[in-house]
């Protein structure tokens, strides 16, 4: 057995990344046994994800006592291989104090957290212009598999859940929308507007807003064609409320990432960040479509350009 711990505590988009990378080891070494270290915010997803075997919580306002404590319980074992995914300070520290055969970090690592790596993996061929999935496979081939996708992104069932208030009618498979993000200058102001239009062309069309922060609909939709889940999302249902949808839209966010990992149309909104290196991956996937905002400004992009390229993309699945 091959003892494997990957330090990725955040953020939900690199954390999918990160189970992508995960999924496709499993699925070329054999006998292996995944770790992961991740913070309490994101916990839930990770320990659902049929990849990972064991899960350790990084308290990131525990202080130095969480720390030490996160470093005493990853002490009690010894590892073949330690994957510093983040490449902070912070990481850096826990890799140096963690027993492993091997501590392999990145190239591109910040805050001097290379000092703590004994091996670097090479970035891809596109350097820092590669896309942030592709620089995260380059830990595949240390472990003897290819730096590519491979095997399935899994998730186990979440007893109990619901979906039903997702049907439109007739049982037809949702819109679903997260109509927020980590980061103001990502969070685009028209999904308001885009919903309109979307329930205005269809009568049997739904549409569900999703996210961890409440955003207020303001009861503006008819409450057979629209619901609003915003705030009340948990991370643990995500995956089987975006297989549920028909199409997902959203900023550029950690929801649109695991849409795209889990093979359902996304339409991703992108304002000031780079959808050549946080795009829904892959870029070229025929069920992959970027928006982007003006000169990076969202406040710029109307809804009826995003509604006009989201037809245009329905059309083309039809």
């Amino acid at each position: 057995m091959t003892e494997l711990l990957i330090i990725k505590p955040s953020s939900l988009g690199d954390i999918v990344h990160g189970l992508q990378v995960a999924a496709s080891l499993k699925a070329q070494v054999e006998d292996l046994r995944i770790s992961w270290v991740v913070r309490e915010i994101f916990a839930p997803i990770v320990r659902a994800c049929t990849a990972v075997d064991e899960v350790h919580l990084f308290e990131r306002g525990g202080g130095a006592k969480g720390f030490l404590r996160l470093t005493r319980e990853l002490r009690r074992k010894h590892y073949d291989f330690v994957f510093d995914l983040q490449g902070l300070l912070r990481t850096g520290l826990l890799t140096s104090r963690v027993h492993a055969d091997r501590k392999v970090g990145r190239s591109d690592a910040r805050e001097c957290s290379g000092l703590f790596y004994a091996e670097r993996v090479p970035l891809p061929r596109d350097g820092r212009l590669s896309h942030a999935l592709e620089i995260l496979l380059q830990f595949c081939p240390v472990l003897g598999a290819k730096a590519e996708l491979r095997g399935t992104l899994g998730f186990r069932p979440v007893e109990g859940l619901s979906l039903r208030f997702a049907d439109g009618r007739g049982g037809g498979r949702p819109i679903l929308m997260f109509v927020d993000s980590r980061r103001a200058e990502k969070c685009w102001n028209g999904f308001k507007q885009l919903t309109e239009l979307i329930l205005r062309e269809d009568r049997s069309r739904k549409v569900v807003w999703a996210g961890s922060s409440y955003v207020h609909d303001r009861g503006a939709f008819p409450a057979a064609q629209f619901f609003n889940l915003t705030g009340n999302t948990s991370l643990v249902s995500l995956p089987a409320l975006i297989r549920r949808a028909e199409w997902v839209i959203a900023n550029d966010s950690g929801p649109m990432h695991l849409a795209a990992a889990l093979g359902v149309p996304v339409m991703g909104i992108f304002g000031p960040t780079n959808p050549r290196l946080f795009g829904p991956y892959p870029l070229n996937a025929p069920d992959h479509v970027v928006v982007q905002a003006p000169v990076g400004d969202l406040r710029l992009l109307a809804a009826k350009d995003v509604y006009t390229r989201f037809q245009r993309a329905r059309a083309r699945r039809a």
